[in-house]
């Protein structure tokens, strides 16, 4: 094989990694079934052409604007040709490279390849905590999710200048859990019956991310549009595509020069058709609660308790469009469900390859139920379930690196390690969560940890080890301000979930062998074609 084969061979391979990433993960998640481009039949001209344009576009990207940042140990290769080629390998093993440079420097900061530019990597606690308390004229988050995502050139620039619907998402609908969970828990119960449909004791083989992405789907937007919209097939279908078109637009504008995205996210992404079709299904909805409003004020009889009644109170002017607010709707599902749906595919794969947990774990929230009934005060409990929805997240995750921000200016922290203005930042979350120091047998799945943890630590030190707390040793939330504002509803929702299934039915992998996840950059997507076989518990 000649040098541009090999060329040639490298590109479709990677090419294939990246719509893969698209279909299957994206920070990653939807179970579309969509072919691959068949590489075999495209000409080696027109795979030159790609290859240069792509080549270009990194080569550009490289030498426009990087940051010295020569005082940073690197990983990969120092070499500007060595980076690049590192940075494909880095596509696929970004936590090779994560652990390498943890393993070799420890505490100390290291820098990492990525296609476009290189990432500074920090771990030790002091770093961290600074991290994410630095203020956003410092270390930015938004700039990050927009570079990455384009955001602004695809939803408006209005869900990053005004995002009033974090303070609710974090308040209002933190503190309505417990008065909405007759919904979420009547939700989960129908949504799983009808989505599973078993027919007597038998088993059934079925796609656990594409169940689980239903249901995540149904039981989130009870909360965020209710009845009967949250159990339209066409709104379903919305959501779960919507994240689709979002990541590969992101990933087609980010090719084109700044001021042409506008007309390329209009006229090559599905974006648009996404908010046309959405505000279709909500415009009735809205339009009708928009007259109750005019007319009643704030407070009318049977006003729905429900993210987007409590969106359209605090929103004003042009935000009260039916379109401003169908893509707010929108924009939340995007964040809720593909984390939730990989997070609840994730454990499923634990549960049903261990069944030696099941019992306790029935053991658990039959007790507690029987006494408590189903309530979110029944939720705080179940210590065991929540240990295990949390162990799961530390063992595999949905992201190798988190608290990623941009330097928006020349920074410098406390112990003197300087950041220049430009710079990426992000934590090495895999290796933080499996470094023996912080962990006992790191690489072992230990579903009850944190619960005994919590027995340990006593009463008051043992909340640290709740699925949603957020610590320098637990990163999968974040940390700091910028933490996930929806962690508490997403807790609620998931231990619902897992206690809902442990004690409606029994599971089982289809396959032997435990299902692999993929592995993109720093996105981790639960594995899209495995199968769990689901039937109606025996007693």
């Amino acid at each position: 094989m000649n040098t541009l084969q090999q060329c040639k061979a490298v590109l479709e391979h990677a090419f294939s990694d990246c719509f893969a990433s698209l279909i299957e993960v994206p920070s990653l998640v939807m179970d579309f079934q969509l072919p691959l481009p068949n590489f075999a039949t495209i000409s080696t001209g027109v795979a030159y052409g790609v290859a240069g344009f792509v080549a270009a576009v990194i080569f550009i990207a490289k030498l426009s604007h990087s940051p010295n940042l020569d005082s940073f140990p690197s990983v990969g290769s120092s070499s500007w040709l060595g980076s690049w080629w590192a940075g494909f390998k880095y596509l696929t093993h970004a936590q090779t490279f994560i652990q390498e440079g943890y393993d070799k420097h420890g505490s100390a900061p290291f820098k990492i390849p990525g296609l476009l530019c290189w990432t500074v990597v920090v771990s030790h606690r002091g770093h961290l905590e600074e991290l994410a308390k630095a203020s956003d004229d410092q270390l930015s988050i938004e700039e990050v999710i927009n570079d990455q995502l384009h955001i602004e050139e695809m939803l408006g620039s209005e869900l990053r200048t005004n995002p009033y619907h974090i303070p609710i998402i974090r308040s209002q609908l933190t503190r309505n859990i417990d008065a909405l969970y007759n919904d979420i828990r009547n939700e989960i119960v129908t949504s799983f019956e009808e989505v599973l449909d078993l027919k007597g004791h038998e088993w059934m083989s079925l796609s656990a991310l594409g169940i689980v992405e239903k249901v995540v789907c149904r039981t989130s937007n009870r909360v965020f549009v209710n009845l009967p919209l949250c159990r339209n097939p066409d709104w379903i279908d919305l959501n779960l595509r919507c994240t689709f078109d979002v990541m590969t637009g992101g990933v087609i504008i980010g090719l084109f020069p700044r001021f042409i995205r506008p007309l390329a996210s209009r006229f090559l992404t599905n974006v648009p058709q996404c908010i046309a079709r959405g505000a279709r299904l909500l415009r009735p909805i809205i339009e009708e609660r928009q007259r109750y409003l005019s007319e009643y004020g704030i407070d009318w009889d049977d006003k729905p308790n429900d993210l987007l009644s409590w969106l359209m109170e605090e929103a004003k002017g042009s935000d009260l469009t039916v379109e401003q607010l169908t893509i707010r709707i929108l924009g939340i599902n995007i964040a809720a469900i593909h984390t939730s749906s990989n997070s609840f595919t994730q454990a499923l794969f634990y549960l049903a390859a261990n069944p030696q947990y099941v019992q306790p774990l029935r053991e658990e929230v039959e007790r507690i139920v029987e006494k408590d009934g189903w309530t979110k005060a029944a939720l705080v409990k179940m210590r065991k379930v929540d240990s295990f929805l949390k162990e799961c997240l530390r063992i595999e995750g949905i992201n190798t690196a988190s608290i990623s921000r941009k330097a928006m200016k020349d920074f410098k922290f406390s112990d003197g390690t300087f950041i220049p203005k430009g710079t990426l930042i992000a934590a090495a979350t895999g290796s933080v969560h499996h470094d023996g120091n912080l962990y006992d047998n790191p690489g072992s799945f230990e579903p009850f940890r944190f619960a005994n943890m919590g027995k340990t630590d006593g009463k008051i030190e043992g909340f640290k080890h709740h699925f949603a707390s957020t610590s320098t040793e637990y990163l999968p939330f974040g940390l700091g301000r910028h933490a996930c504002p929806g962690r508490f509803f997403a807790a609620n929702e998931l231990k619902s979930m897992l206690a809902h299934v442990i004690v409606t039915y029994d599971l089982k992998l289809e396959d032997e062998a435990f299902p692999q996840n993929l592995h993109i950059a720093t996105a981790i997507g639960a594995n899209q074609r495995a199968k769990v076989m689901f039937r109606n518990r025996q007693r």
